[in-house]
């Protein structure tokens, strides 16, 4: 048995699911509407557990380790899908450098950070970016989509690990090294 996977999903107020036969799930909510298809093993049903209405998770051939292994990914997509809809996702990430910084233009972030021209950076369909001082905030309703977002923001200029120089996640710890050491007696 999966440990997540066999756990209940409490569904909040507002948010309406619907499952059709075709596997592609239906999660509508206050923030806007998620759909996502599903592996044909993973069975949906509704259920109801201290009074809250749920929906868990199973899937058809408990002995088949394919079936098991999507077990527990599809409830953690779900339960994503559940809580980009009702609360939205957030990322943050933090540019260090002198002279280094961002701002947004329309659908896109410029980043000035240490090469000769500024990079354009295209925000995907349903991110929201702010920039306040050396932050930039994105938001969006899908957890996969803001994070695959966020990574390639950070890749443009990876921090550097002498001086801590570049686009970090706001809790990313960077391992610093030591510089040259001075040669002794000069």
């Amino acid at each position: 048995m999966s440990r997540i996977g066999k756990k209940i999903i409490f569904i909040p107020s507002g948010v309406n699911i619907t499952l059709p036969e075709d596997g592609e799930v239906t999660v509508q909510g206050p923030k806007g509407e998620l759909k996502n298809t599903f592996h044909s093993c993973i069975v949906f049903s509704f259920e109801e557990k201290d009074g809250k209405k749920g929906i868990t998770t199973h899937i058809l051939h408990e002995d088949d380790l394919n079936e098991r292994a999507q077990w527990g990914t599809a409830r953690a997509i779900l339960a994503n899908m559940i809580k980009g809809v009702t609360e939205g996702f957030e990322r943050k990430l933090e540019i260090n450098g002198v002279g280094y910084r961002a701002q947004v233009l329309e659908k896109n972030i410029v980043l000035n950070v240490g090469f000769s021209h500024p990079v354009p950076f295209a925000l995907p369909k349903g991110i929201e970016a702010s920039v306040e001082g050396n932050i930039i905030t994105l938001r969006g309703i899908e957890a996969q989509l803001i994070g695959e977002t966020a990574a390639r923001i950070r890749n443009i200029r990876k921090p550097e690990p002498y001086k801590g120089k570049g686009i970090k996640y706001v809790e990313e710890v960077i391992r610093r090294k030591a510089g040259k050491a001075a040669k002794a007696g000069e």
